[in-house]
């Protein structure tokens, strides 16, 4: 079994586990995606600890029996928060975007990753990105592994 099937079992509600996980890691999906409506605080102490406001960017359906939307990003920066979560992963796994997504002017940070799946910063290109619900926009890898 590879690593990165074996790393499967930890990686909880797939949308579709026989395209997701593949010999090169498994691809985390997006389930939401926010614009920050009014800015988070960080002190030092974490006394002053504040969450940003943030609101959840409505999804067009493009035909009326479409089952999914999309969404319509402008240029910009958003967060996203994928479907997939991590259960009792013990060591840390690599999370990167996807090519797909950084040909097409999307990106988000590179982190190592071990006991749950951040809410992400979504960098849009100034051209703007139409993204579809459950679209694959992360790939998961066990750390190591190229």
């Amino acid at each position: 079994m590879s690593a990165d099937h074996a790393l499967a079992e930890y990686v909880d509600n797939l949308v579709y586990e026989p395209v997701q996980v593949h010999e090169h890691g498994i691809d985390l999906t997006v389930a939401a995606v926010y614009e920050v409506a009014a800015p988070g605080s960080i002190d030092f102490g974490g006394d002053e600890l504040a969450d940003a406001d943030l609101e959840p960017v409505p999804t067009e359906l493009e035909a009326p029996d479409d089952e999914y939307g999309w969404w319509h990003l402008e240029g910009g920066q958003y967060v996203i928060q994928h479907n997939e979560f991590l259960t009792g992963l013990e060591s840390a796994a690599q999370l990167q975007p996807r090519n797909e997504l950084l040909a097409r002017g999307g990106s988000h940070p590179s982190m190592l990753v071990r006991d749950h799946l951040p809410l992400m910063p979504l960098s849009v290109a100034d051209g703007g990105l139409r993204l579809k619900e459950n679209a694959r926009v992360s790939t998961i890898t066990a750390f190591g592994d190229s």
